[in-house]
C-alpha cells in the first residue's frame, strides 16, 4: 500500500527549522520553545467542538456510558494516559474511561509491527470491551488516516455511538468519519514528520479538555477542587485534608475528624460540614444530587 505524505501538513518540512542542526543549543531549544506557542493557540480555535464533546461525554456518562480513546503509537499511548489519571484523581472506576492502542499493552513501552495499518483489529478491540451505544468513542491520530482507529470509528458508528475525532490534517478520513471532529492544525513538525511533538502536545491538551470537562460537569469538581480524589498515597492523604479545609473555609482538626467519620471520602465530609450532617445523612443528600455539592448545601 503506497501512502501520499505529501498532502500532510504534519509530514512537510518546517521552514523554521531547516537550519536547526547546525544552531546552538541556546538557539535550538528557541526555535521549539516558539513553534511550541502555536499549539495552545491552534487548540483555542476548536473550543466549540471541544465542548460538544464534552457535553455528549457527560451525557453518556449519565447514562452508565464509558468514555473510550482509541490511537495508535503516540497517539494511543496519550490516550491511555490520560484514561488512567481519571480514577485517582477523580474517583471513578477504571472502566469508565478506557484508553485502547493499536498492538495492545506491549505497545505501550514499544513498537508494534503493522498494527496501526489494520483496520479489523480495530473494531475487534472495540467488540472486545462490549463497546455500545451507550459509549462515546474518541478516535486519535495526527495523520487523520490511521486504519486501526478507522476500523474502530467505523464500528462505533454501526453500533449508534458518539464519535470524535482528534487530529491535525485538515479533511482528513478521520474528520470525516466523526460526528464531532477536532482538527488541531499546528503545522509542521521541528523535525519532519516527528508527530509527537507539536501534534502531540496538541493532542494531550485536547485530551485533558474532554476528560476534565466531562469530569466537571458530572460534580467530580467542587469549585476548582477535585473532590472525589481518592487517598492511595500519603500525599494524597494530607491533599484530601486540604480539600476539605479549602472546601469549607475550617480547621485542620475539623478536617480530619469528618473525613474519619466519612471513610476517607472528600464530598461526605464537606457536606457534612457545610450542612451540618451526619455522614450517613450527607451520603443520602449527595445520592439524591447525584454527586453535586453545591446542590446538597441549600
Amino acid at each position: 500500500m503506497t501512502i501520499d505524505l505529501s498532502s500532510m501538513i504534519t509530514e512537510t518540512r518546517n521552514p523554521a527549522s531547516v537550519e536547526i542542526d547546525q544552531l546552538s543549543t541556546l538557539e535550538m531549544l528557541r526555535v521549539i520553545n516558539q513553534e511550541d506557542q502555536q499549539v495552545a493557540l491552534a487548540v483555542g480555535q476548536l473550543l466549540p467542538e471541544i465542548a460538544r464533546a464534552v457535553d455528549a461525554i457527560a451525557a453518556a456518562f449519565g447514562k452508565g456510558g464509558r468514555l473510550v480513546y482509541i490511537g495508535a503509537g503516540t497517539s494511543g499511548r496519550l490516550g491511555i494516559l490520560d484514561a488512567s489519571e481519571c480514577p485517582p484523581t477523580y474517583g471513578v472506576s477504571a472502566e469508565q474511561v478506557i484508553g485502547l492502542i493499536a498492538g495492545g499493552h506491549k505497545a505501550i513501552l514499544q513498537a508494534v509491527e503493522n498494527a496501526e495499518d489494520d483496520a479489523e483489529l480495530g473494531a475487534r478491540d472495540l467488540k472486545n470491551i462490549q463497546f455500545c451505544a451507550n459509549d462515546v468513542l474518541v478516535g486519535i491520530a495526527a495523520s487523520g488516516r490511521t486504519p486501526y482507529v478507522l476500523g474502530a470509528m467505523a464500528h462505533a458508528s454501526a453500533v449508534g455511538a458518539t464519535v470524535c475525532s482528534i487530529s491535525c490534517n485538515p479533511g482528513s478520513p478521520l474528520a470525516r468519519a466523526a460526528d464531532i471532529s477536532m482538527v488541531a492544525v499546528v503545522g509542521p513538525e521541528i523535525v519532519t514528520g516527528s508527530s509527537r511533538m507539536k501534534a502531540g502536545t496538541a493532542q494531550k491538551l485536547i485530551l485533558n479538555m474532554l476528560s476534565t470537562g466531562a469530569m466537571i460537569r458530572t460534580g467530580k469538581v467542587y469549585g476548582n477542587l477535585m473532590v472525589d480524589v481518592e487517598a492511595t498515597n500519603a500525599k494524597l492523604v494530607e491533599r484530601q485534608k486540604r480539600i476539605v479545609m479549602e472546601a469549607t473555609d475550617c480547621e485542620r482538626a475539623v478536617a480530619e475528624r469528618a473525613l474519619a467519620q466519612a471513610d476517607n471520602h472528600c464530598k461526605t465530609a464537606i457536606v457534612m460540614i457545610l450542612a451540618g450532617l451526619t455522614a450517613d445523612e450527607a451520603r443520602t443528600r449527595l445520592q439524591s444530587s447525584n454527586g453535586f455539592i453545591s446542590q446538597c448545601t441549600h
